[in-house]
């Protein structure tokens, strides 16, 4: 018991805005870092490992406090200017713009951290060991990080003012330059104007970068998106502008490529069941197909019906390629319903390949994917919680993680994306 009536273990009391100094620790998943302010943990933005910072706090809560650093006391070798003047420490907090979270740090330090986060998560919710590092994309070191991204959404305010939002926050933030958004982007994008309404802007560059740029308003501006093409290893995909793609310029090619190196060759059967789970407009598919020829049978299952559509025209060469729109839990349902003795059996000798959203898999699919065997899986995962969660699942269940890369699509972000491949034992 101290003199004030406390105990040892009793947090200091804190309220937001104050402003503290932190010793910075590990990462921790989301970007943020680890620090404690006399027995509170402190998640603090914004600053390095190792680093002596002054933070202001942003929320209090009963175990754990959020902070940003608002000063470098004693700064780490790995810090470096900005790569986006716009967020940089020296603004003020809310004046930051997000979504390059990690840019005053070095980019070789940056992929470690990744990979530290993608190791601990792993050990903590599958309890399996991983050491490998997360890889980085061509070109990307020379640009520092920069430059890399084909999709780009802006927002406008009640005031008609154009940016993207503050760090952690739904507040437009006017920028002059967009560093991470391919050169044409930033080109075409209405920095500094004034717009009537409010709405959001998306700004499109195919990864083909001789087709023509697309913007999409809506809120006051509305259109209906059109159609683009991508190309990856010379093949031609359409998308809607507004639909889901890879936003790095080398990421469709790297994850493609990714999965075709993933397959155990041994395990790949053109004649089985093969299921290409929240597939999108059928990148991952024809992946699969082109490693297991041209009668191989793969049906590719997503929500959004566009992409859907999209997905039977891109995978109209295969001639066993099929495309369904449905949630996955629910294709899965379906399937265990209805499935004859055959039907399992085909699954039981497939491959599946999922790439779900940021949350994962989860029990529910995974559960049911387990219940029918597949040979192998290829899991290509945006988060790497949500990987190691469903990877726990995976191994309960009698699988063995066999192979897993990742990769640094995402640069001065806290975001990756790791592919797994899974074998029945």
């Amino acid at each position: 018991m101290t003199q004030d009536g406390t105990t040892q273990d009793t947090p200091a009391e804190i309220n937001p805005g104050d402003e503290i100094e932190l010793e910075v620790g590990d990462i921790a998943h989301g970007g943020i870092f680890v620090a404690r302010h006399e027995g509170r943990v402190v998640f603090v933005a914004d600053a390095v490992p190792g680093e002596l910072v002054r933070a202001r706090v942003t929320e209090v809560r009963k175990s754990f406090a959020r902070a940003v650093a608002t000063d470098v006391l004693r700064a780490s070798a790995d810090r470096q200017p900005h790569v986006w003047q716009e967020a940089a420490i020296e603004r003020a907090p809310e004046e930051r713009a997000g979504g390059a979270e990690l840019g005053h740090i070095r980019l070789a330090r940056q992929r470690e951290l990744k990979a530290q986060v993608l190791s601990e998560s792993m050990a903590r919710f599958a309890g399996h060991e991983w050491q490998g590092t997360v890889e980085p994309l061509l070109g990307d070191d020379e640009n520092g990080g920069t430059r890399w991204r084909t999709r780009v959404t802006l927002h406008v305010d009640k005031d008609g003012r154009v940016g993207p939002y503050a760090a952690r926050s739904h507040r437009v933030i006017e920028t002059e330059t967009l560093p991470l958004a391919h050169g044409d982007i930033e080109e075409l994008a209405p920095l500094g104007e004034r717009l009537a309404g409010t709405g959001r802007i998306e700004l499109v560059a195919p990864a083909e970068l001789d087709t023509r740029m697309r913007t999409i308003l809506d809120g006051a501006h509305g259109r209906k998106p059109g159609v683009v093409t991508e190309v990856v290893n010379g093949r031609e995909y359409k998308v809607d502008e507004d639909g889901f793609w890879q936003v790095h310029r080398l990421a469709a090619e790297t994850l493609s490529n990714a999965v075709a190196d993933a397959l155990d060759p041994a395990l790949v059967d053109p004649d089985a069941v093969n299921l290409d789970l929240y597939g999108g407009v059928g990148l991952l598919a024809a992946a699969f197909a082109q490693e297991a020829g041209p009668g191989a049978f793969i049906e590719t299952v997503e929500s959004n019906a566009a992409a859907t559509g999209h997905a039977t025209a891109n995978l109209a060469e295969w001639r066993g390629a099929s495309a369904v729109t449905a949630r996955v839990d629910q294709y899965l349902a379906r399937l265990e319903r209805d499935a004859t003795h055959l039907d399992r059996e085909g699954v039981r000798r497939g491959t599946v390949i999922l790439d779900p959203p940021r949350s994962g898999a989860g029990k529910d699919v995974i559960d049911r994917l387990a219940g029918f065997g597949p040979a192998q899986l290829v899991y290509v995962a945006c988060d790497p919680v949500a990987l190691a969660r469903d990877t726990g699942l995976l191994l309960a269940h009698g699988y063995s993680l066999e192979w897993m890369r990742a990769y640094d699509l995402f640069p001065n972000t806290h975001h990756f994306e790791t592919v797994a491949r899974f074998v029945r034992v």
